[in-house]
């Protein structure tokens, strides 16, 4: 079964940037992995960033950030 991707979800996040912090302004994909896996051991944030912050990770650990970032850059509002 092929996995099933919602656009306008992966371009959300593909421009989401983190809210505050040390990396405040970055954009999630660009987050460093031991930041990532410290937020998945103390817990992730409620809501929508948390959200993110999950599926980012989830991405990066398999090797796909690179479809975040080429997606900034073929759909550039």
């Amino acid at each position: 079964m092929e996995p099933v991707f919602d656009k306008e979800h992966l371009l959300k996040l593909a421009r989401y940037k983190m809210p505050y912090g040390k990396y405040k302004g970055y954009f999630l994909s660009e987050l460093p992995m031991p930041y990532l896996l410290w937020f998945q051991r103390k817990g992730f944030p409620k809501g929508v960033l948390g959200q993110n912050l999950r599926e980012v990770l989830e991405i990066k650990e398999n090797g796909l950030e690179g479809l975040l970032s080429q997606l900034r850059e073929d759909f550039q509002p």
